[in-house]
């Protein structure tokens, strides 16, 4: 079974992507890295078309795996994922590595993490709303009554959250399961030796 935690697999260069040409891939970004380095002023040259579409076929495809493709907010993860891209792409260096697939799928997946750890947060945040002003057995009274008036506080309170029918059921189960992550807490040792260290003169 497929976790979501688990990261991408390695592409091996010998395996080609029907999808990216990795060598034109590449050498479009290393085009693009030195004109970077050629440009005299502070405006940075225009990213070609190509990376571009790359970026996006890969964070498209990569949101058809079985563990990304049933979250009803794919569309926000592709997203995300093109734009950490954008903000990455100085940082890929073809001396350390001649795969740039591998290294923007690695970029592309976290983001997607990040945006599905995001979205639990705030259907968490929906879910307790919700509960704290009353509507207990809101998601169960729209699914016997579809078909609310406007005028139907409940009905506007399911607008206000953006909240749809089909995605009630695995939301509620989010919303539930969902825990922030706690903070790691500062060993005795290190906090030992921070206190000496601001002692010194």
């Amino acid at each position: 079974m497929t976790s979501t935690n688990d990261p991408p697999k390695k592409v091996s260069k010998s395996k080609s992507n029907h999808y990216v040409d990795n060598e034109r891939f590449l050498k479009e970004l290393i085009k693009y890295h030195n004109a970077i380095k050629r440009a005299k002023t502070d405006k940075r040259p225009k990213m070609p078309a190509y990376l571009g579409e790359c970026f996006m076929l890969i964070a498209e495809h990569l949101s058809y795996r079985p563990n990304f493709i049933n979250y009803p907010y794919r569309d926000e993860m592709i997203s995300d994922g093109v734009e950490n891209c954008l903000q990455y792409v100085d940082r890929f260096d073809p001396k350390k590595s001649q795969n740039p697939f591998a290294y923007f799928t690695q970029i592309i997946f976290y983001a997607f993490l990040r945006r599905i750890q995001k979205e639990k947060k705030q259907m968490h945040i929906k879910y307790r709303v919700a509960e704290q002003q009353g509507y207990h057995n809101l998601y169960n009274d729209l699914k016997e009554h579809k078909d609310m008036h406007d005028s139907d506080p409940r009905k506007q309170l399911l607008d206000e959250l953006q909240v749809k029918s089909a995605d009630i059921d695995p939301m509620i189960e989010e919303a539930k399961e969902w825990k922030p992550k706690k903070k790691k807490k500062r060993s005795t040792k290190r906090k030992a030796a921070s206190t000496r260290t601001k002692k010194k003169p």
